[in-house]
């Protein structure tokens, strides 16, 4: 019998360290031995402000195709790291982006929308033993571009992933206390803290 299939996500400041990225390793790797996981990260906190303050630099409008191309980079840096922390502990990893899962998504660069998912290179990794590392916030259009899902792109990409393996939980970890209903960094959030899965 097959061990259950867990999506999970790691948004960017529970990834926002070498450190971070460590104890993140540590806990999918005591997870992977009770299920199989497809692991979803963010790019480091601070890191797409930082890409796109480097594209402001050259354009005060930048392209939004090369925008794209710009702050996807950040997720892709993240998936290989923990790919790599992960592999370090003896837990194998293969990292892959949006492109290279097919996660297909229409033309509307900045704020596209997903259409489907090609799960088939996931399923051949998990099959070998391997936790799955997603970049989140991105996909690919029709024509071989990189887009970006936008503002929680990649808490869309961890769902979606979940729906289209048809998981048996998805999993989204944060760095604030509970599961809010509203942005738990401003007052009056609520939370029911029975369900936390806080990662400090």
């Amino acid at each position: 019998m097959k061990k259950p299939l867990v999506v999970q996500k790691f948004g960017g400041t529970s990834v926002g360290t070498v450190e971070r990225i460590q104890e993140v390793a540590r806990r999918v790797a005591a997870c992977a031995k009770e299920s199989r996981l497809i692991v979803v990260v963010s790019a480091m906190s601070g890191e797409t402000d930082r890409l796109l303050k480097l594209a402001r630099a050259l354009s005060p409008d930048p392209l939004p195709r090369e925008s794209d191309v710009v702050v996807a980079s950040g997720e892709q840096v993240t998936s290989a790291l923990l790919s790599i922390a992960l592999d370090a502990r003896g837990c194998p990893a293969q990292s892959f982006l949006g492109h290279q899962i097919c996660i297909n998504t229409d033309s509307a660069h900045t704020r596209a929308r997903i259409r489907s998912i090609d799960s088939e290179r996931m399923f051949a990794a998990l099959d070998s033993g391997k936790v799955v590392v997603v970049a989140g916030f991105q996909g690919v259009d029709e024509n071989g571009n990189i887009t970006t899902l936008g503002r929680g792109g990649s808490d869309t990409t961890a769902v979606a992933l979940a729906a289209a393996t048809n998981a048996d939980a998805c999993e989204i970890y944060t760095d604030v206390d509970g599961v809010s209903t509203t942005d738990p960094y401003c007052a009056g959030a609520s939370a029911q803290s029975s369900h936390a899965r806080d990662v400090r």
